[in-house]
């Protein structure tokens, strides 16, 4: 835990897989049958303590058969990492990452994405010492920013923080944000709202960043 950060007033955690998908049959996709392999995980991942809080699908940024994962645990979980070898090791899927992370002020213990427009996942690296004052400017433009715009946030996590990460000084930080649509998106990028000056703040406190925009699937 880094230091003075603030963090949503509960103790689940979350696992992030960013998977790349297998070749699928004919008359399907790979994400399709990715999710066929999840659903028959559904009970195993509630016994051990844990639910697919979204799964994700390509709109700009990945390829194809590119998805991402992400599933919230309890406190007391067991078998985490029986249920994530399951997850990530299935022949549907060819390679798969996975990152460890943290709620900050977002999401809440029970908070799931809502349906329907664009989630942009956006990841930013940041300096360790710099992470609460990322927190507090990235809250203070999204109080402007959700009034404005048809947008929500959903999550913003630190993640586990390698041994690279740590000689270097920095965290990463994943952002998953619900724009109504691309055109949302574009429209809130005017740098004359108060979010936007936030942001902009937030902006230099960042070392690197890089974005995809996906649609919550079912599964």
């Amino acid at each position: 835990m880094t230091p003075g950060l603030a963090v949503a007033a509960d103790t689940t955690s979350y696992d992030y897989l960013f998977l790349d998908l297998e070749d699928a049959a004919p008359g399907t996709t790979p994400a399709r049958t990715y999710a066929d392999h999840v659903r028959s995980r559904v009970a195993g991942l509630a016994a051990a303590g844990g639910e697919v809080v979204g799964y994700f699908t390509p709109q700009l940024g990945w390829v194809g058969r590119q998805v991402a994962m992400l599933v919230r645990w309890t406190p007391d979980a067991k078998g985490r990492d029986r249920e994530l070898v399951a997850l990530m090791r299935d022949k549907t899927v060819r390679t798969g990452q996975r990152a460890g992370l943290e709620p900050t002020t977002r999401p809440g213990p029970t908070d799931r994405p809502q349906p329907g427009g664009v989630y942009v996942h956006r990841w930013f690296v940041v300096e360790a010492k710099s992470v609460p004052e990322f927190l507090t400017l990235s809250s203070e433009g999204w109080r402007d920013f959700e009034v404005r715009f048809d947008t929500k946030i959903f999550g913003l996590f630190t993640a586990e923080r390698s041994l690279a990460d740590r000689q270097a000084g920095v965290t990463r930080l994943l952002l998953i944000t619900r724009y109504g649509s691309h055109g949302v998106w574009e429209a809130s990028r005017d740098p004359s709202t108060a979010a936007m000056a936030a942001f902009a703040k937030r902006q230099l406190l960042t070392r690197d960043s890089w974005a995809a925009s996906t649609v919550l699937a079912p599964v």
